[in-house]
């Protein structure tokens, strides 16, 4: 999924990537380098590598699913031969779901001479405060999520998870499925990810397939109470109505929806992922959404990773870690190919490890575009106790 462009707002990112400019500032005057590690060539005995995700506040679940990502495959590659006899360090920063930290964590990896790149955030507001950072200053990042513009900025800056509206009309084969001819729809405004899915990716679905969009309501970031628009919606009689919020807002509105007297199939979208429905107990079954990654997919590399993620960590892995597992192993591919924690140098070895198709968790045949990954998908059902895979795009 592709949905994280949190934070307060995202007018707030061009003050916070001044101030943490003029931060680097400081720091490479006081002696920092901006260059990266061993610019002679050759891999140090340790190659230092930072997440610099949020693991409190509202981005919490998807940065902390993020990090087991990272973690597992740092552990395989530490295990295999990939980097010959040197290991990453994988060092976690909490960006407590803020832009302003976000920043600032990314410029002090930027004069960390030690650091030879960096996994960026998976919210789009504290991504697009870092990504002019890493690139200006010529530091490595890769994302997960992250879906907004403004993140993939140059040519130090990727995102190892597809951009929602690419994957988002897979739902067309389940909208045929089940012949509605018009739909309402609900939307945050919290996420230029929703934003977009919600005024235009669906919109555009529905009149592909001749469906009428009888009401369309963006609600504003801070909503908590969804029974006016939910009435407003259900006024225009649509056939199927579509949710589509952030995190802990999915249970409540689909709470408030039942409520209303609505008991059909409900578009969403991934944010509704992560166990979050689970507080809306019967009344979130029949959400359904597409999304890039779901453990029940057959790619025989997908069950790969997810048997020794079960065997890591106890449970079945969420897409926020099936694509950092992949981000790491593309950053480590690269890293080997470079031959040096040189940052320009990893950052020329990325671009031509993106320019190959790949094998890993998201599933095979994976390729890059303009810096971004690119996958089929999946979509699921919530059955109120679980996620139940209905197809794979791929397998259409």
């Amino acid at each position: 999924m592709n949905w994280l462009a949190f934070g307060r707002s995202r007018r707030r990112s061009a003050p916070v990537v001044m101030v943490a400019l003029a931060t680097l500032v400081t720091a490479t005057a006081c002696g920092g380098s901006a260059s990266g590690g061993s610019a002679d060539g050759g891999l140090p005995e340790t190659i230092k590598i930072v997440s610099i995700n949020p693991t409190t506040g509202i981005v919490a679940f998807a940065g902390a699913g993020a990090n087991k990502g990272y973690q597992l495959a740092v552990k395989e590659i530490n295990a295999s031969n990939l980097l010959g006899g040197s290991k990453l360090e994988l060092e976690l920063s909490d960006t407590k779901s803020e832009a302003q930290t976000a920043a600032s964590e990314v410029s002090s990896a930027v004069a960390d001479k030690k650091v030879a790149a960096v996994f960026g955030s998976v919210s789009s507001t504290e991504a697009v405060a870092m990504s002019p950072i890493a690139q200006k200053q010529g530091l490595p990042i890769v994302y997960t999520q992250a879906g907004s513009s403004g993140v993939v900025v140059g040519d130090f800056t990727y995102r190892a998870t597809p951009l929602m509206s690419t994957y988002y009309p897979i739902l067309k084969k389940y909208l045929q499925q089940q012949g509605w001819k018009s739909v309402g729809i609900i939307y945050t405004q919290l996420t230029p990810t929703l934003q977009e899915i919600g005024s235009k990716t669906l919109p555009d679905l529905a009149k592909e397939l001749g469906m009428t969009v009888t009401g369309s309501i963006a609600t504003p970031a801070t909503t908590q109470d969804f029974q006016a628009p939910i009435a407003q919606i259900l006024g225009g009689k649509p056939d199927v109505v579509a949710i589509l919020q952030v995190g802990a807002s999915n249970p409540t509105a689909m709470k408030q929806l039942r409520q209303a007297g609505y008991d059909g199939p409900v578009l969403g979208n991934s944010g509704a992922s992560a166990g979050n429905l689970k507080p809306a107990g019967a009344d979130g079954a029949g959400m359904v959404w597409p999304v890039d990654f779901n453990y029940q997919q057959a790619s025989s590399s997908s069950q790969k990773f997810v048997k020794a993620f079960k065997a890591e960590y106890g449970e079945d892995p969420l897409n926020y870690s099936a694509e950092a597992y992949d981000a790491a192993w593309f950053l480590a591919r690269s890293i080997a190919a470079a031959g040096s924690t040189d940052r320009k140098a990893i950052k020329d070895a990325m671009a031509k490890e993106a320019a190959k198709s790949s094998t890993g968790a998201l599933g095979e045949g994976l390729t890059w575009k303009d810096q971004t990954i690119v996958v089929p998908g999946v979509v699921v059902e919530w059955t109120g106790n679980g996620e139940k895979l209905l197809y794979e795009a791929g397998a259409q």
